[in-house]
């Protein structure tokens, strides 16, 4: 299975749990998974418990380090401005993103983090992988709650 794939699979499950379909993997430079989750957002109250968040933190603990370097972000939406923020602090090698999110991204949209003169870190950037697959989970969880 694929890193996307698993972060697909990851998305499912949270809207399984009533949350906004997202997951995210972390990799390392070899390929090996490192973390993986879905959003928790509802079920942790917490805003920040973003899928992006949740799995760089967990693969910084594993790592014992901070920074994460030689690593890979996969996530099945357009980082928002917080996780593409976070992104850059954790300094990960590389994002890569299914679905473009035109009204809360924050990598090619909206704030793009990685663009601004204060970012101290801007990974590689690839967009689109996936992206209807992604797409449709979220046109499907938002359809059902309207």
């Amino acid at each position: 299975m694929t890193p996307m794939e698993m972060a697909l699979e990851e998305a499912r499950a949270a809207a399984s749990r009533g949350e906004v379909p997202i997951g995210a993997v972390v990799t390392d430079a070899h390929g090996a998974v490192l973390s993986r989750a879905g959003n928790r957002v509802e079920e942790r109250r917490d805003p920040s418990a973003h899928a992006e968040m949740l799995a760089l933190r967990e693969a910084a603990v594993l790592r014992g380090a901070k920074h994460l370097t030689d690593a890979t972000l996969w996530v099945t939406l357009e980082p928002c401005a917080m996780c593409a923020q976070g992104a850059s602090l954790f300094r990960v090698a590389r994002v890569v993103f299914a679905a473009y999110d035109p009204k809360g991204g924050g990598v090619e949209h909206g704030a793009r983090v990685f663009a601004h003169s204060q970012c101290n870190h801007a990974p590689e950037v690839v967009g689109g992988v996936r992206e209807s697959e992604a797409a449709e989970l979220l046109r499907a969880f938002f359809a059902a709650r309207r």
